[in-house]
């Protein structure tokens, strides 16, 4: 699929070029904060990665080619806003100002991972959900947080994420349908990366576009690029704007490609031909930045190896914590999973506990002679 030749919301094209008037927002300081955000996110995917395969993390959902679509969300988003992300939604959590260190607690399997700092001084807490790895589920939370916000009469609004696979459920219809019905402030993203795990765009959806999906919905709906930034930051204002003014839903669908494997699980070679991925890499978002920057002035390669090493210094910092964070007992899983648990899940709790003894025991030596 030639993404270049899809008839979408762009200001710039993958050589660089200028194909619209930037919007009015579009200063020359946050396009360079812009740029910034997505090289340490893609440097940090990569060292998560690397931790991942020397056995210090678990399995890890890489955002490799979707930094555009995230730190769009998670910078055009209020700190009132709730965010409801899928797993692939580390940009956007980060620029939400969810640390790194806190994304290496989730993969690496501890529940304070998910238990996210308050975004302003002035609110006391973070309303944020956690990642969620069920397919399209989340969609019907936001859906229920959304309604929520508008019985208060809330002047606020909530996004939902989620994959192109995720359409094709059942969940995210039924939210669709309800977010039109309801007329409700909730903004879905669709991040359209081609590939629902090994299954290819053409073969998990008939219809020509996700985005005509909306109008079964009866809500609004634009395809962007999602690897233009500028034009993903700024369908999210319109769209998020509409919502918290009570003009209802609306389903942006940002086209992408998934340019790694699904997870650390997966080894996508085994269904996709590399030149479609070398293809793919044309229209990458953070070069297509760096080239427009570059030729407005507006960044240098002296800029970039100064960027690069405190992207490396702030990433190298977080992994040090995270590798000095002491390791959760294997029963806190147990602990966070439910508000009252059955007799059962006391007793699979304490079998846990007794197993987990019965092996540092052997471990120290305590079972020799």
């Amino acid at each position: 699929m030639n993404i270049q030749t899809q008839p979408m919301h762009r200001y710039i094209d993958h050589r660089g070029n200028l194909v619209a008037p930037l919007p009015k927002w579009a200063n020359d300081t946050l396009l360079q904060q812009f740029y910034r955000d997505m090289v340490l996110v893609r440097h940090y995917d990569k060292k998560a990665i690397a931790l991942q395969r020397t056995g210090k993390l678990g399995t890890y959902p890489s955002h490799l080619g979707a930094e555009a679509i995230g730190i769009a969300i998670g910078s055009a988003m209020q700190s009132t806003d709730v965010l409801v992300p899928y797993y692939r939604d580390m940009p956007a959590l980060w620029a939400r100002g969810i640390s790194m260190l806190q994304n290496l607690q989730y993969w690496g399997g501890d529940e304070l991972g998910s238990n996210f700092p308050s975004i302003s001084p002035d609110i006391p807490h973070n309303d944020d959900m956690p990642f969620c790895v069920p397919i399209s589920t989340q969609c019907t939370h936001a859906v229920g947080i959304a309604a929520a916000m508008k019985i208060k009469g809330l002047h606020r609004a909530t996004v939902a994420t989620c994959g192109d696979g995720a359409t094709s459920k059942g969940d995210f219809l039924e939210s669709l349908n309800c977010a039109g019905v309801w007329n409700i402030p909730l903004v879905f993203v669709i991040n359209n990366n081609q590939w629902a795990i090994s299954v290819p765009l053409h073969l998990q959806c008939h219809a020509e576009h996700l985005v005509d999906k909306a109008k079964g919905a009866g809500i609004k709906g634009i395809m962007v690029d999602g690897n233009d930034i500028v034009a993903m930051y700024d369908a999210l204002l319109k769209s998020l704007d509409n919502a918290r003014k009570g003009k209802g839903a609306t389903l942006i669908e940002a086209v992408s490609y998934r340019l790694c494997d699904h997870t650390t699980a997966d080894d996508a070679s085994r269904y996709r031909k590399d030149e479609e991925v070398k293809q793919a890499w044309q229209f990458d978002p953070i070069s297509r930045l760096k080239t427009y920057l570059i030729n407005q002035s507006l960044w240098s390669e002296a800029e970039e190896s100064q960027w690069l090493d405190i992207c490396h210094q702030r990433i190298n910092q977080a992994v040090e914590q995270y590798l000095d964070l002491t390791v959760q007992a294997p029963e806190s899983a147990f602990d966070y999973l439910y508000e009252k648990a059955d007799p059962d899940l006391h007793y699979q709790r304490d079998a846990l506990i007794n197993k987990a003894m019965r092996m540092e025991k052997q471990n120290s030596g305590g079972n020799n002679g």
